[in-house]
């Protein structure tokens, strides 16, 4: 694989990560969750072969609670 490919490779993976963040911050506004550190974690993007993470971050505690509230319902919704 020459280098060209690799960057293109790494930037396709960074896309991803991007991708997977918005959608996963619009599913959550969709039932009224905001996790306001929700981003791709910088460091994992570093080096010549990035290997992105999403970091979902801190959150307060009423946010916390909302969310389990959605992940239990839906775990109820499905059962």
């Amino acid at each position: 694989m020459t280098a060209t490919e690799r960057r293109q490779e790494a930037a396709g993976r960074v896309r991803a990560a991007e991708d997977a963040v918005a959608r996963l911050r619009s599913g959550l506004a969709g039932v009224g969750v905001k996790l306001p550190s929700l981003r791709i974690d910088p460091v994992s993007c570093a080096g010549n072969e990035p290997a992105p993470l999403v970091d979902l971050g801190r959150c307060s505690i009423e946010t916390a609670l909302r969310l389990s509230a959605q992940l239990e319902a839906a775990t109820a919704h499905d059962s």
